[in-house]
């Protein structure tokens, strides 16, 4: 049996240290579970593409407009390790210079969260231009909306589209992608347990100074008509025809809503399917928001931020599942059962940094033992004193709690390249964590679990920074590995 690794062990940090294109033989990316948040962004070969498509048929094809659309999307297995992917084919012409197209996919690759389909990878060779995303196995907003077959969506569920969806915006906007594409019903997708996700792929555009829009003229943001630009208030202008799509069940033109709106007629944009399920109080909530979004002024409509904030009072039936509402099968096959956690589990889970401070200190270094490291006459003499007394000052540091010092001292100690330590990745992560740094303490818990894979801190710190990230499902797979190989240790 080889060492053990999880699903954000040396692809993640090679992802994040290495600038150049990934080799085929760094693109296994493990990972558990039907669905997963990937941790780490792929460039895939076109051999894998068309393994994963069985060569691009027609029979995989998933995007609604089918093999006429400019830009056809497929369903795909990777082979390695049986996950689904959605793989998006570019028209040959769409992205002409390669070296954008990867630029634009390795940032919006860096993007993870648990409201988008979240880019996992791309190709790109010849004139072959494909990403490749999260697959999200029950359709689109559109689908539910305007083609639903047995029932209407529920207005609790509408609610919860429209909240995922605020949450999504803001998130890409704090992480500096505030502009999205052609916004709509289209782009949202909902995964296996029936939570709606926003597609990842409008947040690639193919022009640098983000000319790029494309819709019917009668959903444009009027700025975009006058100026030709997209902008994050453009953005929100298409949020608010989203909201008219949820309200009345149709797309319907805002100008046309609008009318309805400023006569004072805005039960006649509700959907006919939800008589009597929802207050006019919070229809009105809701027609007053969409009426926010699309005013004609850019400057004059709300922020991301605030609009998730303004749909955080209007959710009903917050406890219900999304599956539920939307009345599809659940998305596991069996309840999972309650982890029987460890002191150290029960306090990632708690997100209890304090708690875990001292389990690190009461741990000590006993843990590095028998990691080897081989040192020449040269390196002892010239070098591991400097070593050694960044290390020592390090601990002082992370004893007395300066968190900021202890990452300087670990950090000289790392850079030194003389000794290898997990338990100091491991206090480093820590120390990240306290700096509300958690991505990069991901990617020291991650350098711990490579140079100790059976070691259980490492997952667990990796729970914790999951967690502290937002990714609970990966977080909770975490914690279950890190139990898994403590109650196997203490057998032994």
């Amino acid at each position: 049996m080889g060492a053990r690794c999880s699903k954000f062990s040396i692809c993640w940090f090679q992802s994040h240290l290495k600038a150049t294109v990934l080799e085929s033989s760094d693109l296994d990316n493990g990972g558990k579970g039907e669905e997963q948040t990937w941790s780490s962004f792929t460039e895939f070969s076109l051999e894998q593409m068309k393994a994963a498509t069985n060569g691009f048929s027609s029979d995989n094809i998933v995007s609604e407009h089918g093999e006429k659309a400019p830009n056809v999307v497929y369903k795909g297995k990777l082979l390695k390790n049986d996950h689904w992917v959605a793989v998006k084919r570019f028209n040959k012409f769409a992205w002409p210079d390669p070296r954008q197209f990867l630029e634009e996919a390795r940032a919006v690759g860096s993007l993870r969260s648990e409201r988008l389909a979240n880019l996992i990878g791309c190709c790109c060779e010849g004139e072959e231009r494909l990403l490749v995303a999260e697959f999200m196995p029950h359709e689109t907003l559109a689908k539910h909306l305007f083609h639903w077959e047995n029932q209407p969506m529920k207005w609790a569920m509408r609610l919860r589209v429209a909240l995922y969806l605020a949450q999504a915006l803001e998130y890409c906007s704090s992480k500096g992608r505030a502009l999205y594409h052609d916004l709509n019903a289209y782009r949202i997708l909902f995964d296996n347990d029936g939570n709606p996700r926003l597609s990842c792929y409008g947040l690639m555009k193919n022009s640098r100074d983000g000319k790029s829009y494309s819709t019917n003229l009668a959903f444009t943001p009027p700025e975009y008509l006058r100026t030709g630009r997209v902008t994050a208030e453009s953005v929100v202008y298409s949020f608010g025809t989203l909201l008219l799509d949820l309200m009345s069940g149709k797309h319907i033109p805002p100008s046309h809503a609008l009318d309805l709106i400023r006569g004072k007629n805005f039960l006649m944009l509700m959907d006919s399917a939800l008589e009597g399920h929802f207050s006019n109080d919070d229809g009105a909530e809701l027609v007053r928001l969409a009426s926010r979004c699309l005013q004609y002024e850019a400057r004059e409509r709300p922020n991301a931020k605030s609009l998730f904030v303004s749909l955080m009072s209007l959710q009903k039936e917050a406890e219900v599942p999304s599956y539920v509402l939307m009345g599809i099968p659940q998305g596991t096959t069996s309840p999972k059962q309650p982890l029987s956690l460890t002191p150290f589990g029960e306090a990632c889970l708690r997100f209890d940094l304090t708690a875990i401070h001292e389990i690190l200190e009461k741990m000590g270094y006993k843990d590095d033992e028998g990691i080897a490291n081989e040192l020449s006459f040269q390196m002892w003499t010239s070098q591991m004193q400097d070593t050694l007394n960044s290390k020592k000052h390090g601990d002082t540091a992370f004893r007395a709690k300066d968190f900021t010092s202890a990452i300087n001292h670990y950090t000289q100690f790392i850079d030194g390249g003389t000794m290898v330590s997990p338990t100091v990745y491991a206090r480093r992560c820590l120390s990240y964590l306290m700096n509300d740094k958690p991505q990069e303490a991901l990617g020291d818990a991650v350098q711990a679990q490579a140079v100790s894979p059976e070691w259980p801190t490492t997952f667990y710190l990796q729970a914790a920074c999951l967690f502290s990230l937002g990714m609970e499902s990966d977080a909770q797979e975490n914690l279950k590995d890190g139990t898994n190989l403590e109650a196997k240790k203490s057998k032994n």
